[in-house]
């Protein structure tokens, strides 16, 4: 298996299974989901099993995700890095419009720093980019940033590897976020992009939104090790790369056990191959 740490941006060292908090917002990714005292219990408990990678962004709610982010954790633990996304904007429940151009970017980025409570975001992510807006005004607004010290590093979400190549041509990128999981493996390229540039790959949907915690090949398998076949899709993610870090989201304290015990799980060379052939 893999190191269960990876390096993000040359600097932050971080568990390689994260959390991820889009769950702890209602139906759509809209409004609150329960009541506000139990996401706060989750996300300390996340850290307090060891999670040091957070995954947010401005949109879960929107705005409540990164507002009980802060009520939970601040001030923040040594060690924790909190990563949110901008581009963005939320009209409704799965209403989702790309706004890329640079004066949103930046009134975005400023008003996350707001709400985490932060002085610099330590990972930005561009959570879509915008088809409108050349990528160099994009990435150039969010470098700015980064050079006046509001941001660390930064990311991308959901691109491809050419995109990714041009990225790096304009901007140092730390990271990518795609879909990725043991039954969708078609952004495999980037993740082999990824590799050999040392970016970290932070998988979204690496359950399949649910769909593998019912794959008979993971149940077999997770029978063998007293697991639940989560437990082992998660596991395959990290066996698969040293670069995946997979941030699983839940509302509930039972799911948040359940996924960080993933870590635990060795799988064999066998089981790996069985796997792999799905």
């Amino acid at each position: 298996m893999a190191s269960e740490s990876f390096t993000i941006g040359g600097e932050f060292t971080v568990r390689r299974l994260g959390y991820g908090t889009a769950q702890l917002t209602g139906p759509g990714y809209w409004g609150p989901r329960g009541g506000p005292d139990d996401a706060v219990a989750v996300l300390r408990r996340a850290v307090d099993r060891g999670v040091t990678l957070v995954d947010t962004a401005d949109n879960y709610g929107p705005w409540i995700a990164e507002e009980l982010i802060a009520e939970a954790l601040h001030p923040y633990p040594a060690g924790v890095l909190v990563a949110t996304k901008g581009g963005v904007v939320r009209t409704g429940p799965d209403a989702w419009h790309i706004d890329g151009r640079p004066e949103r970017l930046r009134a975005m980025c400023e008003a996350s720093l707001r709400r985490l409570r932060r002085d610099t975001i330590d990972l930005y992510q561009l959570h879509r980019l915008d088809p409108r807006v050349p990528m160099a005004e994009q990435l150039g607004a969010l470098d700015e940033l980064r050079a006046e010290g509001k941001i660390r590093h930064l990311g991308l979400d959901s691109v491809t590897v050419d995109e990714l190549g041009a990225a790096r041509e304009l901007a140092p990128i730390a990271s990518v976020q795609n879909r990725y999981h043991l039954l969708d493996r078609s952004s495999e390229p980037l993740l082999k992009l990824c590799e050999a540039h040392g970016i970290a790959f932070l998988p979204w949907f690496p359950l399949g939104n649910g769909e593998l915690a019912s794959d008979p090949v993971c149940a077999e398998i997770a029978a063998a090790h007293g697991a639940t076949p989560a437990q082992v899709a998660l596991a395959w993610l990290l066996h698969r790369s040293p670069v995946l870090c997979p941030t699983p989201g839940t509302g509930s304290p039972v799911h948040l056990e359940e996924n960080l015990a993933a870590g635990t799980v060795r799988l064999s060379g066998d089981e790996l191959a069985r796997l792999d052939r799905r």
